[in-house]
C-alpha cells in the first residue's frame, strides 16, 4: 500500500472532479491517498508517488502546474510522476492538435518525467463563462458541453499503480 498524492489545479472545477474521479480509483486499489488543490500543499513528504493534474485554458496549461513542479522540483524527482491535463484537444478531428496538445503538457512538466501522462476531454459550462470568454467560444466555434469520459479517466487510474511501481 503506497501513500499517494493527487495535486490539481482547477478553474472551473472540471479538473478537481476528475483528480477525485482518479483518487477514488488509487484508493479502491488499496493506496492511500490524498486529493489536493496544488495551493494548499505544503510538503511531498511521505508519500510514494505524485499525480499531477491541470486544465489548458486559452491553449496552454495553468501556470500553477509549472509552479508547483519548480517548487518540488527535488523531491518530485525522487518519486514516480503520473500527470493528466485537462482541455478539449482530444475532441478535435486534426490528430495534430493532440500531438500539440501532449507536446504542451510534456513542456509544462520539464524537467520530470513521467511514467504516465494523458490528456482528458474537459467540460465547457458557458453559464461558468465570464462575457469575453463565452465571445471567444462563439468565435473560435469550441464545443461546449460536458465531454468527460469517466471510464477512461477510471481506467488510466486503474493502470497508475502498476505504471509507478507501487
Amino acid at each position: 500500500m503506497a501513500r499517494i498524492l493527487v495535486a490539481y489545479v482547477s478553474k472551473k472545477g472540471s479538473t478537481a472532479e476528475i483528480a477525485h474521479a482518479i483518487g477514488k480509483e488509487l484508493q479502491v486499489a488499496g493506496h492511500l491517498v490524498d486529493v489536493t488543490e496544488m495551493k494548499s500543499v505544503l510538503s511531498l513528504e511521505g508519500y510514494n508517488s505524485v499525480v499531477i493534474g491541470g486544465p489548458f485554458y486559452m491553449g496552454s496549461i495553468m501556470a500553477d502546474v509549472g509552479k508547483f513542479i519548480a517548487r518540488y522540483e527535488v523531491a518530485l524527482k525522487k518519486v514516480p510522476v503520473a500527470a493528466f491535463a485537462v482541455g478539449l484537444a482530444p475532441l478535435g478531428k486534426d490528430p495534430a492538435e493532440r500531438d500539440n496538445a501532449m507536446k504542451k503538457l510534456q513542456k509544462t512538466l520539464e524537467p520530470l518525467t513521467p511514467v504516465a501522462m494523458t490528456i482528458f476531454a474537459g467540460r465547457l459550462d458557458l453559464t461558468k463563462l465570464s462575457w469575453f470568454q463565452k465571445w471567444i467560444t462563439e468565435k473560435v466555434k469550441s464545443p461546449v458541453g460536458d465531454f468527460r469520459d469517466w471510464t477512461a479517466i477510471a481506467a488510466w487510474a486503474r493502470e497508475l499503480p502498476a505504471k509507478m511501481g507501487v
